[in-house]
């Protein structure tokens, strides 16, 4: 009788530690299971949201004296973004002029300093005197053979008032025009700053070279 009761205790609670882990792992199936009627298959997945391209960079237009157009003595296009990043000294020439000898300064000054932040650009004018009467073939020819003249040369224009966009533009940074040939502008590499000097001030005077050299450390 005693080995009875014994086993019948044993198997009570054996019954009961089963029903434990049954609940147990019925409360964990529980969790587990998602809602009736869904399947996993049917569960959403919530990507992140992929973050924008970022839009190139543009580059900067041209403004103001630089978003000019002008043609070489040549004819062909030349347009003056292309001055761009180089410090520009503009002079308005002529062939027959007593300041005509400074195309050899200004030869000089290019051979010394031209290249990729520095040039001299020439814009003929028969405005004063009357010293620059030739055709573009006329006047190409005797800068290049007397002076040697490498640096770019515009087509032939008016100073005044209304004649050329190009020195309307250099009076309005400076608030001077040329009163005669030879005279100069320096102008910075972005084109929003301009010094002008006189016919009688050189290519090879410190007060032109100072103007240069200012532009050219900024």
């Amino acid at each position: 009788m005693r080995t009875a009761h014994l086993l019948s205790v044993s198997l009570l609670s054996a019954l009961a530690a089963c029903g434990s882990t049954t609940d147990a792992a019925s409360g964990s199936q529980e969790i587990a299971t998602a809602p009736a009627g869904v399947t996993p298959a049917m569960t959403p997945t919530v990507t992140p949201a992929a973050a924008p391209a970022e839009e190139p960079a543009e580059a900067s237009a041209p403004a103001g004296l630089y978003a000019l157009d002008a043609l070489t003595l040549g004819g062909e296009a030349m347009p003056l973004a292309s001055l761009q990043g180089k410090v520009t000294v503009f002079v308005n020439v002529a062939s027959k002029c007593g300041f005509t000898g400074q195309y050899a300064g200004l030869q000089e000054l290019q051979e010394e300093l031209g290249g990729a932040d520095f040039t001299v650009v020439g814009i003929p004018s028969n405005d004063f005197g009357r010293q620059e009467p030739g055709s573009a073939a006329e006047i190409q020819a005797f800068c290049q053979e007397n002076y040697g003249v490498t640096f770019p040369m515009l087509a032939k224009t008016g100073t005044k008032e209304g004649n050329s966009p190009i020195f309307d533009g250099l009076a309005g940074m400076t608030g001077s025009r040329p009163g005669w040939n030879f005279c100069k502008f320096v102008v910075s590499k972005d084109g929003s700053q301009a010094q002008f000097f006189k016919s009688g001030v050189g290519p090879d005077s410190q007060e032109l070279r100072g103007a240069i050299a200012e532009y050219r450390a900024l």
